[in-house]
Parts: C-alpha cells; sequence; structure tokens
C-alpha cells in the first residue's frame, strides 16, 4: 500500500489538497475568471441573464406590503400576526377596561416594522382595527376602515402625479385578513355587509378564528356554511390564482390544497413549548397540545405558505385591478368639466379666506415642488453656458 503511494508515476502535485503538494499547506489556490470571458456556447448573446438583473435590484430596493386585519376583538389577530411573523407588533397595547369599551369607536392603528430573512428584506406595514364590531349599534361602523384604504389610493395616486416619482411609498392595502368567530354558525350579517363593501377595494382572505374551540367535523361544517353564504352573497375574495400547466406537480398540489382550504382555520400561539424533546409553539391543554406549525392540527401553516409563495400576486393584483379601479372612478368624477390648458394664476384659484387648510397645504407642497424644478432648470442652463 505504501509503495502505491509513493508511486514515481503518481501526480500528487495535481491535488493543491495534497499534503505533498509544492504549494503551501492549508492554502487554497483562487483561479481568477475573465469576467467578460465569451461562454462556450453558440450564439449566446446575454439575455438569459435578465432576471438575475431583476433580481439583484429587487433585492436592493426591498419590498412593501401592508396587511389588514379585521374581526371582533377577543379572536386572537394579534397573537396571530405576531406568530405569523415572528416578532411583537403591539409591545405596549393595553387591553381596555369593560368602561372603556362602552364609548369605543374603531380605530386605525398603523404598526411598521422592517424584516429581513436570506438577504430579503420587507417593509411590513399591519393595520389593525380595534373596536370593529364591539359596539352594541354597529351601523357605519366600517367607514373609517373604508375611508383609510381609499385615503392611501387617493395618497398613491397624487404621489404618481407629482414632479418626484422616484420614490413613491406604497401604503395602499395589499390584503385583509377578515376574521370569523368560530361560535356564530356562519357569518353574521355585519361580517355579509362589510365584505360587500370591501371587496371591490382590497384582497379579502377568509380566517375562521381560535379553530382549537371546534372540533374537526365542526371546523368543515363551518368552512362549507361560510363558502356557501360568500357565494350567495355574491362576494368576491381573494382568487388563488391556477397553476400554469409547465409548473411542478408539488406547487400544484400546494396550491390545490390551499384553494380547498378557503376560509383558513387557524391557531396563533406564540409559546414555545416542549414536546417529546422538539420545541414547537402551540397552546398546552390538558388534554394534551395544539401545535400551531402542525397542518393536522389546523391552516395556520397554510395561510403563512398563502403569504410567502402569494404576496407579489396579491400587490400586482391591488396594482392591476383595485387601484386601477379606485382611479378610473377617481378620473371619471372629475373629467365632467373640460381640462384647461391655459397657465393657472392666481386669479383663478380662491380667495384665501375661502381656502381649506387641506387645500393650502396642498398649494404649498405645489409651490414648492415649482420652486425646485425652476432652481434645477438654473442650475443646468448654468452647466450649459459653463460649457460654452
Amino acid at each position: 500500500m505504501a509503495e502505491s503511494l509513493c508511486s514515481p508515476y503518481s501526480s500528487p502535485a495535481l491535488s493543491p489538497r495534497s499534503p505533498t503538494s509544492p504549494t503551501t499547506p492549508g492554502r487554497h489556490i483562487k483561479v481568477k475568471k475573465n469576467p467578460f470571458s465569451s461562454p462556450d456556447m453558440p450564439g449566446y448573446v446575454g439575455f438569459a441573464n435578465l432576471p438575475n438583473q431583476i433580481h439583484r435590484k429587487s433585492v436592493k430596493r426591498g419590498f412593501e406590503f401592508t396587511l389588514m386585519v379585521v374581526g371582533e376583538s377577543g379572536l386572537g389577530k394579534s397573537t396571530l400576526i405576531n406568530t405569523l411573523f415572528l416578532t411583537d407588533l403591539y409591545p405596549d397595547r393595553v387591553q381596555p377596561s369593560a368602561q372603556d369599551n362602552i364609548k369605543k369607536t374603531v380605530k386605525i392603528d398603523v404598526s411598521t416594522v422592517e424584516i429581513e430573512e436570506r438577504g430579503v428584506k420587507v417593509r411590513l406595514t399591519v393595520v389593525d382595527t380595534p373596536g370593529y364590531g364591539d359596539a352594541i349599534d354597529n351601523t357605519d361602523c366600517f367607514e373609517s376602515i373604508l375611508q383609510y384604504i381609499d385615503d392611501q389610493f387617493e395618497r398613491y395616486l397624487q404621489d404618481e402625479s407629482g414632479l418626484n416619482r422616484r420614490h413613491i411609498v406604497d401604503n395602499r392595502v395589499h390584503c385583509c385578513f377578515y376574521f370569523i368567530n368560530p361560535a356564530g354558525h356562519g357569518l353574521k350579517p355585519l361580517d355579509v355587509q362589510f365584505m360587500k363593501q370591501l371587496h371591490n377595494k382590497v384582497n379579502i382572505v377568509p380566517v375562521i378564528a381560535k379553530a382549537d374551540t371546534l372540533t374537526k367535523a365542526e371546523v368543515a361544517k363551518l368552512k362549507k356554511k361560510v363558502m356557501e353564504e360568500i357565494t350567495e352573497s355574491g362576494i368576491h375574495i381573494y382568487p388563488l390564482p391556477d397553476s400554469e400547466s409547465d409548473e411542478e406537480d408539488d406547487y400544484k398540489e400546494q396550491v390545490r390544497q390551499l384553494k380547498e382550504s378557503v376560509p383558513f382555520a387557524v391557531v396563533g400561539s406564540t409559546s414555545v413549548l416542549d414536546v417529546s424533546g422538539r420545541k414547537v409553539r402551540g397552546r398546552q391543554y390538558p388534554w394534551g397540545i395544539i401545535e400551531v406549525e402542525n397542518p393536522n392540527h389546523c391552516d395556520f401553516i397554510k395561510l403563512r405558505c398563502l403569504l410567502g409563495t402569494h404576496m407579489q400576486d396579491l400587490t400586482e393584483v391591488t396594482q392591476d385591478v383595485h387601484y386601477e379601479n379606485y382611479r378610473s372612478e377617481r378620473l371619471a368624477k372629475n373629467g365632467n368639466a373640460p381640462v384647461s390648458t391655459a397657465p393657472v394664476t392666481k386669479k383663478t384659484l380662491p380667495p384665501p379666506e375661502e381656502q381649506t387648510p387641506d387645500m393650502r397645504t396642498a398649494l404649498q407642497e405645489k409651490e414648492a415642488q415649482i420652486k425646485q424644478m425652476q432652481e434645477m432648470m438654473a442650475k443646468m442652463q448654468a452647466q450649459l453656458q459653463d460649457k460654452k
């Protein structure tokens, strides 16, 4: 054996890791490749590198996603959100007392957090709606929610129509988790009325909260009942896109199971428990443990998969469908009067005493933008004079 290793016909120098190599032990030689060398592929131009360019730019720029959660108090909305994104979005929240709930109204609570995973950054904004459905008379309790969604559309439209459109912050609501009370026998009239008002403005994903209070048979029965009422009421929830014929079989099966799981029966928990030596997130009961991330116990893992695999599609549907609908209605509403091509002067504006605070703020912003453009034009003209 020793003779074979030391044979004169062996070539230990071919392996840089060999101890008999003439190179210094422990060092690896890195061969520098010419980045402009022609690949060994006839007819190769380089268009195949376009997806890599888009990927690099997208990762560098980061992503923005806004999620709205709507439902009655006590359904575990905050717990589910913290479990989904493995963070604490509400560290300073105080549970209101019964006396505080008497005059409680619907509020809009916006929380933003930066999440990074494997080099991908997401600016996540969660819009909570505390007070929804908690009053005795819930007539028009969702007006503030609808107004918030329209305000974000209007804000995006104004930014898109402005002079500086390079860095527009997208605060539009891309998805809405609507929480359904598991104690009911289907949808309440408030649920139907609210989703009818909402389905043309945002992607609705129905969620059955606290599914651990129901048996598997009760969960299946409630799911069927909810979907029947959604169909009968003409409510359009977020349509999961069909998988293409050239997709992998695993992805097709994943999409099929996601469609069958709507509405998602979920359980949220931020507690980490020990189950036979495994660390799991779940809830401890006298009869056993509910594992949040076990698909046999609830649909939490499927709901998280929906966000992970269809977050971009949710954003595109918001842009191409809901925002375009709002934009068309907005332009049609303001398009009745003929558009004048004459320059706007101070005489065409209302007098200062008749201007509202919003109008004055808008005028100040426009004047600042015009001043900035004039300064840029002056600098450009000065540079041209210097070159001459």
